[in-house]
C-alpha cells in the first residue's frame, strides 16, 4: 500500500512541453496527507487521502482554489461503514482512495486492510457533486466491490485505480506484493466487477525472493498518444532514512496488456523504466498518483513536500521520455525541494 507520510503537493499543467515545471508552495492543511487523489469540480480542487479513525471521520478531504492554499474540509465517512469492519475486522480507517467522475456520478474507491494482511477489501462511495455547499451533496456506500482472503488469494486488495477506458468499458486496477498488480472489468453502470468478463487480469508482478520481496504496489492507470502507461510503487516506503520507495513505468497497446518496458520485457517479468526515486539522505519515499488529468499528487515520507512538477498528467515529454512511439532517455526527472 502507499503508506506514506507526511504531506502531499500538487502542480499546474505547463503550458508547452519546453517550460520547467513551475513549483508551487503550499499553504494551510498540508500536513498528514497519504495517498492523496485530486480531481477538480467547477473551481475547486479536491485531494482525498488515507486516514480515519473512529469519531475523527474516514477519508479526509481537502479543498483548493489555486492548487496553493488548502483547507480541511471533512471527510466522506463518520466511521467506517458497517460492511467494513464486519469483513475486515482489525481496520480502523480506509487507504488510498481514487477518485473519478463517469456515469454522471463520483465514483470514490478505497481499501479497507491491515498492515501486512491479505485479509483486504476494496469499497466504492458515490456522490453527484464534491460541493458540499449543494443540496445534493451526499457520499452513498456503494458496499464492497471485491475481497481477497490470505488463505487462498495470491493477491492484495488495496490501492484500488479505476480506469474509463469509454463510457461502456470501465476496468479497477489494484494490488500490492504477493501476485503483484491485478485488474478487473467493471459495469460502468453499477461500478462493481463485471458478470460477462470474469477474467482476472495480471499486469505487473516482481519476484518473491528477497531482497525484493514481492515489492510492487499502488498502480495508475493513463492513456495517451495510443498507448496506456502503468504506474507502480517499487520497493519499500515508510522505513525513514531507510526508505527505497521509487516509481517506475511501463506501455502497452491494450489496457489489458501486456505492459512492457523500453526493452520490450513485460511487467509481470519485473521488468519497468525507472521514473523517479528518493533524493540522496532524506529519507523520502515518492508515490506519483495523477488524477483528474489535470494535475500529479505526490506523498512524500520523513519530510515536507514543498512542491513538485507536472506535465500534462506526466504522459507528454519532458516528464515520461516516451516520445514519437519510442522512448527517450531525455527523461526529466522529478524535482523535489525539502522544506
Amino acid at each position: 500500500m502507499r503508506r506514506l507520510a507526511v504531506c502531499a503537493a500538487v502542480a499546474t499543467l505547463v503550458a508547452g512541453a519546453g517550460k520547467r515545471p513551475e513549483l508551487l508552495g503550499l499553504t494551510g492543511d498540508v500536513e498528514g496527507v497519504h495517498d492523496p487523489a485530486i480531481i477538480k469540480e467547477g473551481a475547486s480542487y479536491y485531494v482525498f487521502c488515507t486516514g480515519g479513525r473512529p469519531g475523527a471521520g474516514v477519508i479526509p478531504i481537502r479543498t483548493s482554489k489555486d492548487l496553493r492554499a488548502w483547507t480541511l474540509s471533512g471527510s466522506v465517512f463518520e466511521s467506517l461503514p458497517a460492511w467494513a469492519t464486519k469483513e475486515i475486522p482489525g481496520a480502523r480507517g480506509a487507504w488510498a482512495p481514487d477518485i473519478s467522475f463517469f456515469n454522471g456520478r463520483y465514483h470514490l474507491y478505497y481499501a479497507v486492510s491491515t498492515f501486512g494482511s491479505r485479509n483486504s477489501a476494496i469499497g466504492l462511495a458515490t456522490n453527484q457533486t464534491l460541493d458540499p455547499a449543494r443540496p445534493e451533496y451526499h457520499w452513498v456506500d456503494e458496499g464492497m466491490v471485491l475481497r481477497s482472503f490470505q488463505d487462498k488469494d495470491d493477491w492484495n486488495a488495496i490501492d484500488p485505480n479505476l480506469f474509463v477506458e469509454n463510457p461502456r468499458s470501465v476496468w479497477l486496477n489494484w494490488g500490492g506484493f504477493w501476485g503483484g498488480i491485478k485488474m478487473r472489468r467493471l459495469d460502468p453502470r453499477t461500478g462493481k466487477l463485471s458478470t460477462e468478463d470474469t477474467t482476472l487480469y495480471s499486469l505487473a508482478s516482481r519476484p518473491r525472493t528477497p531482497p525484493i520481496g514481492g515489492s510492487i504496489e499502488a498502480p495508475f492507470l493513463i492513456r495517451h498518444g495510443g498507448w496506456f502507461y502503468l504506474f507502480v510503487s517499487f520497493d519499500r516506503c515508510c522505513r525513514g532514512v531507510n526508505s527505497t520507495y521509487n516509481v517506475v513505468v511501463g506501455r502497452s497497446r491494450k489496457v489489458t496488456g501486456p505492459y512492457v518496458d523500453k526493452t520490450g520485457k513485460p511487467m509481470t517479468e519485473a521488468a519497468a523504466r525507472w521514473l523517479s526515486r528518493p533524493p540522496p539522505r532524506t529519507g523520502a519515499a515518492p508515490a506519483m498518483k495523477p488524477s483528474s488529468r489535470t494535475a500529479v499528487a505526490i506523498s512524500w515520507s520523513s519530510t515536507r513536500i514543498t512542491a513538485i512538477p507536472a506535465a500534462r498528467s506526466c504522459t507528454s515529454p519532458p516528464c515520461c521520455g516516451w516520445t514519437a512511439g519510442l522512448w527517450s532517455d531525455r527523461c526529466r526527472r522529478f524535482v523535489f525541494r525539502q522544506g
